[in-house]
């Protein structure tokens, strides 16, 4: 790890954008009885487990939260593991969750489970949005949108009582 690193987001500015991205996705689904979430994991899944305490907070919809794994690094080299029955996702609204969208990869990759059902909705929330688009994959939800070189990265910290982001 570098130690040039700029914060971009400390812990209240975080507890913020999850509070914005709660409301965003209860205004979007207040008339559905449940939704389900799906973090990708590790931090993606944090972040959803955020979103949907939140949501939980502030309305009466029931929430599924799933975790899904897959291989960052070379995502065809094992089959994305997501952990809730394809018959469970029928009809359903579905958020799919990750801390950072850089250049849509993993999210794009993330999605294919999704695309075997007969979805109500797929949508997709992420913390930071860093726009270098190389996949036709956009965030629904976005906690914000930062510019930075292909050179640089966000790190992300969603340790309990300490989160933080970082431009490294």
């Amino acid at each position: 790890m570098s130690d040039s690193r700029t914060l971009i987001l400390d812990h209240q500015q975080i507890e913020q954008k999850i509070n914005r991205i709660a409301f965003q996705i209860y205004e979007d689904h207040y008339d559905q009885n449940d939704l389900i979430i799906a973090g990708i994991a590790e931090n993606g899944y944090v972040l959803a487990e955020l979103i949907t305490d939140k949501i939980q907070e502030i309305s009466k919809i029931s929430i599924d939260l799933i975790r899904l794994e897959i291989n960052k690094k070379n995502p065809l080299s094992e089959e994305v593991m997501l952990h809730l029955d394809a018959n469970d996702l029928n009809k359903r609204s579905i958020i799919v969750v990750d801390d950072v969208l850089n250049s849509g990869k993993t999210m794009m990759y993330g999605l294919q489970p999704f695309l075997k059902s007969s979805l109500k909705k797929l949508s997709t929330a992420v913390l930071v949005n860093r726009s270098h688009n190389r996949f036709p994959v956009h965030a629904n939800y976005v906690g914000m949108s930062l510019a930075t070189t292909l050179k640089e990265h966000i790190e992300v910290s969603l340790q309990k009582n300490s989160y933080a982001a970082y431009l490294i």
